[in-house]
């Protein structure tokens, strides 16, 4: 693989990991299914959460409460592309999250989670997809209601 073609596959899969959470918090949560292969994975190992298949993503990320207002931060993306179709990835991230919005500005508090994702991707016709998404979570709360004093 040319340099070239290895700029192009790691931005494809930094973009992946943007367009996720942007998805998540901004778009139509069920949508993530997309981005990851028809067999794609979701993990948490330390909570026992495992949901395969584009089917199950769609209905777990589409599950989430209506009222629910999120924003994520992602950093420190380090995508390694293995080969011409293979990469994996490690990024950070820390997530504000409250339960119950209404509208309006929500006092700020700390993040409900500071974690990484560990992603394996797969390149298939062209595009690079999520084969595997891995949450590791050493820095987690219950998410607040908005209706909450926060402290």
């Amino acid at each position: 693989m040319d340099p070239l073609e290895r700029l192009l596959a790691e931005r494809a899969c930094e973009r992946l990991i943007i367009d996720f959470v942007h998805r998540l918090d901004l778009g139509e949560p069920s949508s993530v299914a997309e981005l990851f292969t028809e067999d794609g994975v979701w993990q948490w190992p330390e909570d026992g959460r495992l949901v395969k298949g584009r089917d199950a993503l769609r209905a777990y990320f589409g599950s989430r409460p209506a009222d629910r207002l999120s924003r994520r931060m992602m950093s420190n993306v380090l995508v390694t592309v293995t080969s011409w179709d293979a990469a994996t990835a490690i990024s950070y991230f820390t997530t504000y999250r409250v339960d119950g919005y209404d509208g309006g500005v929500v006092p700020a508090g700390p993040p409900v989670q500071v974690g990484h994702y560990e992603d394996t991707f797969r390149r298939a016709d062209g595009a690079w997809l999520l084969a595997s998404r891995t949450l590791h979570l050493p820095f987690g709360g219950a998410t607040p209601r908005a209706n909450s004093p926060l402290s």
